[in-house]
């Protein structure tokens, strides 16, 4: 299937870029994804609201392969709290369905620029804050933990992040130590990215390609571009984790993602 060198070389960078967040943040890519492939698809000729719903799929699509590498980076070092994936994932699978399979197919592609520059918006206010939890808070219980994980799938897959920007500030929130949170978050975008993806693949088999490489929702080549580069990029992102001052890098990843959702809801008042 024929496309671009640049357009390789620009694919490579972004998956390169996203996997060392996931494994230095727990993020899954996707709010670093969305924006820019909503971009090169535009480009590409796709009409802007397809283009926004493409990008959401394959974002979430790479992030099953982002989150297995950091996942292995992160529990080689026994961050992850598999005690709070075991609770939270059931959730998130049922939301993720819900929101792939059914939801995502009926809202528009503005709508869904919208939300997603309101979530991203959200998560990086919530970084910003850095509010300090009560010394006494701790995670909820069994079925808090699964409540939370069909908030997290549900809006996960309708905006195609990994789950990190609810998850995180939660655990934070209930006293869970910074590199446990973003251990266990890096966890749980796999859940939230299988369910998703699936959701995406059953309400978008019957569309026609919007241009060559594109299966559904799906756009391929940058599905296997950016996997193959962020596989490579999240065990260096995890070391960095457990090397430095995460506070202050989420602190200007912040700033990145304000800067992002003012794009996507440029892209959104446009289509």
């Amino acid at each position: 299937m024929p496309f671009d060198g640049a357009l390789v070389g620009e694919l490579l960078l972004l998956g390169a870029g996203v996997g060392f967040l996931a494994g230095m943040l727990g993020v899954g890519g996707g709010m670093m994804q969305v924006p820019f492939l909503t971009f090169i698809l535009t480009r590409k000729g796709v009409p802007p609201g397809m283009a926004i719903k493409m990008a959401i799929a394959t974002s979430m699509a790479t992030i099953v392969f982002t989150s297995l590498s950091s996942l292995r980076a992160h529990h080689k070092r026994g961050a992850v709290r598999w005690d709070l994936v075991r609770g939270i994932a059931p959730g998130i699978v049922a939301g993720g369905l819900l929101a792939g399979a059914g939801i995502f197919s009926l809202l528009k592609g503005p709508e869904l620029a919208l939300l997603f520059a309101a979530f991203i918006s959200f998560s990086a206010l919530q970084m910003l804050r850095n509010r300090q939890p009560k010394p006494t808070r701790q995670m909820p219980g069994a079925a808090g933990q699964s409540a939370l994980g069909g908030a997290i799938g549900l809006l996960s897959g309708l905006v195609g992040a990994g789950g990190a920007f609810i998850a995180s500030p939660f655990m934070v929130w209930c006293n869970v130590p910074m590199h446990r949170v973003v251990a266990t978050s890096a966890a749980l975008g796999l859940p939230v990215a299988l369910a998703s993806t699936a959701g995406y693949l059953i309400s978008g088999w019957h569309l026609p390609p919007a241009l060559p490489g594109a299966f559904g929702y799906l756009y391929l080549p940058a599905l296997l571009i950016v996997s193959t580069a962020s596989m490579f990029t999240a065990p260096w992102g995890a070391r960095a984790a457990h090397a430095t001052d995460v506070a202050k890098l989420r602190q200007r990843f912040a700033l990145v993602l304000l800067c992002l959702a003012v794009y996507m809801v440029s892209r959104a008042l446009r289509a």
